[in-house]
């Protein structure tokens, strides 16, 4: 690899991915639909564009050799069009770039979502077959979007798609802040019984991993044609995790509880009226939300170690340490 694109190279795992290119002396082009002073300050060239429009995504690729493809609409809630618009049609123009520039390798970053069904996934590997049933527009894109990108795997474009599970660390804007939000404001509550077991990913693993997918793309390419999840490799009980979180952050941990089976009602009647009247912002409980805070969902990771070489760097217990120190005050104090 000399010069790759990155796509979303100014989000959270984009920055992470471009900060390991650049320790390793390779050149990265960033497209993005913003402009991000920090990139700028380290030289690295933009291209602030719309993933939406072929024509931006060619120019952007011009020159690379290589794109990791991270740029994604991510939530559980919002238009159809826009999911499908941002996460296949936007890995669409990437694929007909690779072609159009003649790009060796594609490394798309995917989730585990693409195979979440409404029952506990204990262990699973890649064999796990795509959910016949999504609950949420992102899943089901980005299970579309998987599915194109493996099949465009071939002689002249090597292609893989990883599957990081909650990804978190410093610099999150989503994960850990949605779950300080709702705790500050006594919103947080516990779904099910509060033994599921979950999969999560600190942010330096989830970098590392696309690093070493590209690598094997550019030596003997086992990986070519293949998904893989990506995780810290041990799944946490989800509560007791939040829990700890919090209490190391000061705040007090979850008491109030609600059966699965009530949150899951709740998000049903709440997506039929949010949807009746159109409501962009996303509703408190939807089924998806009530199904991932019950359920168990972890992953083999025994594929990534064996073809990528991958494991986590950064322990669940050095990555938490690590967050805790960049969490500002004001993120805790309660409205």
């Amino acid at each position: 690899m000399r010069q790759v694109l990155i796509t979303g190279g100014g989000g959270f795992v984009g920055q992470a991915v471009v900060r390991r290119l650049l320790a390793l002396n390779i050149k990265p082009v960033v497209m993005g639909r913003h402009h991000y002073p920090a990139l700028e300050e380290s030289g690295i060239r933009q291209v602030r564009g719309d993933i939406c429009s072929p024509e931006t995504v060619i120019l952007a690729a011009r020159g690379c050799d290589t794109i990791f493809h991270i740029a994604a609409k991510a939530g559980i809630w919002g238009p159809r069009q826009e999911y499908y618009a941002i996460n296949l049609q936007g890995t669409r123009n990437v694929i007909k770039a690779c072609k159009v520039n003649g790009i060796k390798r594609l490394i798309h970053t995917s989730s585990p979502s693409v195979v979440f069904a409404e029952h506990d996934l204990i262990g699973i590997n890649e064999t796990a077959p795509y959910a016949e049933k999504f609950l949420c527009h992102y899943a089901a894109s980005k299970a579309a979007a998987e599915k194109m990108v493996l099949t465009a795997n071939g002689a002249d474009l090597k292609t893989t798609a990883l599957r990081p599970h909650l990804i978190w660390g410093p610099g999150d804007n989503h994960l850990i802040p949605r779950i300080l939000e709702r705790a500050r404001r006594g919103r947080l509550l516990q779904v099910g019984e509060g033994n599921n077991m979950v999969d999560i990913s600190y942010i330096d693993n989830v970098a590392e991993a696309h690093i070493l997918a590209a690598e094997n793309l550019c030596r003997g390419a086992s990986a070519a044609g293949q998904a893989y999840f990506i995780s810290q490799g041990q799944p946490v009980n989800l509560w007791g995790w939040i829990n700890e979180l919090l209490t190391q952050v000061g705040l007090p941990p979850v008491r109030k509880k609600i059966s699965f089976k009530m949150a899951y009602t709740m998000g049903a009647v709440l997506e039929f009226i949010y949807g009746g009247l159109r409501i962009r912002r996303e509703p408190l409980m939807t089924r998806f939300m009530a199904l991932q805070l019950a359920k168990s969902h972890w992953f083999s990771i025994k594929a990534a170690e064996n073809d990528l070489g991958y494991y986590p760097l950064v322990s669940t217990a050095a990555g938490l340490r690590r967050t805790i120190a960049t969490i500002k005050p004001d993120c805790l104090t309660a409205a």
